[in-house]
């Protein structure tokens, strides 16, 4: 259904000559501002620019990002290859060093056998450089940064969930010797 310039006209109220014969085309010189130039109809105070728009896309995006955890050696981005272990500590002084009150750290002490370092834990990383995973002790900052360091073996005597290397202390030794043994002999062999 065509529509010629007369309905135009009347619909939007235009006040550029109507030519009877109409092929179609217009001279475009002749139409209000308002349709050459979008700034007229929307100001362009109120356009958003690329940058804000990204902003606010990065604001409102509900998937978890990337932790930025860095080698110390090479600066590369370092994977996690292991999970979370949390630390803990039994004594005043370690949570004195980490901001928390004389009294309130001993109070703390007393009351729990052990208590959980927030925001601190070892972690195994694997370096693409180095071509080797390696175990990072990792402190995270109040802005999402993170904080590594090898990590010390006394740590590994305050971290949640890891078995001891030296294995436990209450097992007795035959009993460890018994559990070590592979399918072969044992010490109860010739019993039968």
């Amino acid at each position: 259904m065509s529509r010629d310039p007369v309905w135009f006209h009347k619909c939007y109220d235009l006040n550029f000559p109507i030519e009877a014969s109409f092929d179609g085309l217009h001279d475009l010189s002749s139409f209000p501002a308002a349709f050459l130039s979008p700034g007229e109809l929307y100001p362009l105070s109120d356009v958003k620019s690329e940058v804000e728009v990204q902003k606010r896309c990065a604001r409102n995006r509900k998937r978890s990002k990337r932790r930025a955890i860095y080698c110390p050696h090479h600066g590369c981005y370092l994977d996690s290859v292991s999970q979370k272990y949390s630390l803990y500590t039994e004594s005043a002084g370690t949570l004195q060093s980490r901001g928390i009150c004389r009294l309130s750290a001993l109070l703390l002490v007393a009351t729990h056998t052990a208590v959980p370092l927030v925001g601190e834990w070892l972690e195994a990383f694997w370096c693409p450089e180095c071509q080797e995973s390696t175990w990072y002790y990792v402190r995270q900052g109040s802005d999402r940064t993170h904080e590594i360091q090898s990590a010390p073996r006394e740590l590994w005597m305050q971290a949640t969930g890891v078995i001891n290397a030296t294995g436990n202390p209450s097992v007795g030794e035959f009993t460890r010797r018994q559990a070590r043994a592979r399918s072969g002999v044992r010490d109860f062999g010739m019993v039968r």
